[in-house]
Parts: structure tokens; C-alpha cells; sequence
């Protein structure tokens, strides 16, 4: 059933419409097949964002997209598709994630030129996957949204089922403790010197 990502039907690949997604929940299997070609390329690195490994977010999808074959029927709003299909990937990362006991990741670069431009105050990506690592994983997942996917707040709030003004409290604390973390491993590394 799934291939989205196969190098298949690539060429094919069409911007779905409400009446595509009404035809998949009807249980027409093409139509969901033609969504996926359509979300295949966000789902991927929206995935990999989370679990960094590609068989890691290859699996992820997998599992995220039976979920959402077998639920298709629940979904009432067909205009927001491409947010509950992200939803069900998402959790899907985390329920991996927590399975594997392993930390969340992100694409440290993307995040770093974003960031109000840090990047100079940083000495490793890998001091921001710790600094990240240590947020609460909701500050985490809104700015990751936010500054990797480039998603607009209100399109997060309904990925995270959160109200718009939660979503921008949680960008502002998450950049406030990124920043004040910063700036404390910077005055740490002057003292050194």
C-alpha cells in the first residue's frame, strides 16, 4: 500500500485538493496514495528532523501513515489534512524516540542560522542538540516547527493541538532559555580565557 517515498510516482506527484482527501476518506486507496505523494517530501524531513536517522524516520513514516490510513474515516475537516497527518507523524517520532530512549534531535544548523545569529557564540552543533536536549519537549517541537519547517504558528497550534497563544509562549520562553544558556556557556568560556 505504502511507496510514497519510492523513486515511483514521483513525476506524478499532484498538489491534492479537499475533493482528493474526501475521496480517501470515502476509502478510495489511490487518493490516499496520491495525498501521500503530495506530503511525501514534508513527512521525510519532518520525520528525519525528529529521529535523525533515515531507517529511524523511514519507520516513523511507516507506522505514521497505517495510523492514518486505518483512522482516515475520523478525520472531519478535510482542509486540514496535512496538519493531522503531521500530527500522527509527530507522535509517532516521540512514541519511536521513547521506545529507543534516545534524544531528540534537529537539523542543529538550520536552527542555528535562525536563531537570532548565535552561531558565533557557539562553539559545536553539538552544544545546541544539548541545549535543545534539555527544553521542555513542547519548547522543543515549537521551535523546531517554527524555525526547521518553517511552519506558520497557527498551522503548529494545530499540529500540537494548542492554543496560538500557547505556541507563541512556548517559542518565546524556548528562544529565552536557548538564549540565556548561551550567553551563560559564553561568559563560562571568557572566564576560561
Amino acid at each position: 500500500m505504502y511507496n510514497a517515498l519510492s523513486s515511483e510516482g514521483r513525476s506524478n506527484k499532484v498538489k491534492y485538493d479537499v475533493h482528493t482527501v474526501k475521496r480517501a476518506i470515502a476509502g478510495d486507496k489511490e487518493a490516499f496514495e496520491q495525498l501521500l505523494y503530495s506530503e511525501e517530501e514534508k513527512l521525510y524531513y519532518t520525520a528525519l528532523s525528529y529521529t535523525v536517522q533515515k531507517e529511524d524516520a523511514l519507520d516513523a513514516i511507516q507506522e505514521a501513515v497505517c495510523k492514518a490510513y486505518l483512522s482516515i474515516k475520523q478525520l472531519k475537516q478535510p482542509d486540514f489534512f496535512s496538519t493531522w497527518l503531521i500530527r500522527i507523524l509527530i507522535h509517532e517520532c516521540y512514541r519511536l524516540l521513547n521506545k529507543r530512549q534516545r534524544m531528540i534531535p534537529f537539523e542543529e544548523e538550520e536552527l542555528l542560522k535562525k536563531l537570532e545569529h548565535h552561531t558565533d557564540e557557539i562553539n559545536h552543533s553539538t552544544e545546541l542538540t544539548e541545549m535543545l536536549s534539555q527544553l521542555n519537549p513542547s519548547y522543543q517541537t515549537a521551535l523546531i516547527l517554527f524555525y526547521y519547517r518553517d511552519l506558520p504558528i497557527k498551522q503548529i497550534s494545530e499540529v500540537m493541538e494548542k492554543p496560538v497563544g500557547t505556541i507563541k509562549t512556548y517559542l518565546h520562553r524556548g528562544k529565552k532559555q536557548l538564549r540565556e544558556e548561551m550567553e551563560r556557556r559564553a561568559d563560562c568560556r571568557e572566564q576560561v580565557i
